[in-house]
């Protein structure tokens, strides 16, 4: 998933994704346009976003860490510890949260 943040926009990392992932669906990345065919930012559509993070953050930010190595430690444990069928549920549950957004944006994004 990739989001309006400029490495994600950056004319290198598109054309790496272009050239390995057959469905991507590209940017315009000159200046006068916005995200161009992608939503703006949307939590909603980031798996991480809506579903790994709270997991991460309950269980590896649950007490204070000493270090900077100490936190990385226990982030790499919590995700670790992530079963693949919760991995799995959060996948599935994309299609639904698309067909939300596609709703909210009037049932279309713009295409250029």
């Amino acid at each position: 998933m990739q989001d309006g943040v400029p490495s994600h926009k950056a004319e290198e990392t598109q054309n790496l994704i272009r050239d390995n992932v057959p469905e991507f669906i590209g940017v315009d990345i000159s200046p006068q346009r916005g995200n161009g065919e992608w939503p703006p930012n949307s939590p909603d559509l980031n798996i991480m976003d809506y579903s790994i993070w709270s997991i991460l953050e309950a269980e590896a930010c649950s007490k204070p860490h000493q270090s900077i190595d100490a936190l990385k430690k226990s982030l790499t444990k919590a995700w670790n510890n992530i079963s693949q069928d919760v991995i799995d549920r959060a996948v599935d549950d994309f299609p639904k949260r698309l067909k939300k957004c596609i709703e909210a944006y009037g049932g279309h994004f713009e295409n250029n």
